[in-house]
């Protein structure tokens, strides 16, 4: 059996690091990360988001960009509010995945 990867599937390799790359880079902002994390818990928006976090509107604004131009989260509009939700299972999935990892489990 040979270990030694295609042309093909080295290309797809460098692309899904690249990709990964990104989201990493993306979630290294404290602030991004923490909405995040908020958000898998259901879809917010700014207003829920501002009071959970204590981020103050300018900066969660700014970041809720930077997450919607990445792809990150989708947005719903009802009335005058614009609800974000995690865009993507994958991201759901990872970031579960760090909340197990690295947030302490609270005492019941």
């Amino acid at each position: 059996m040979n270990n030694i990867a295609s042309e093909q599937q080295l290309s797809a390799m460098k692309q899904a690091a690249s990709q990964t790359a990104s989201l990493l880079k993306t979630l290294g902002n404290p602030d991004r990360l923490i909405l995040l994390c908020q958000l898998t818990q259901g879809e917010a928006c700014v207003s829920d988001l501002e009071q959970q976090l204590g981020i103050q509107q300018p900066t969660l604004s700014q970041q809720l960009t930077v997450l919607r131009n990445d792809g990150l989260v989708k947005t719903r509009r009802e009335g005058k509010r614009i609800y974000y939700a995690i865009a993507d299972e994958k991201l759901f999935t990872l970031l579960n995945t760090l909340y197990q990892l690295y947030c302490p489990v609270q005492e019941k």
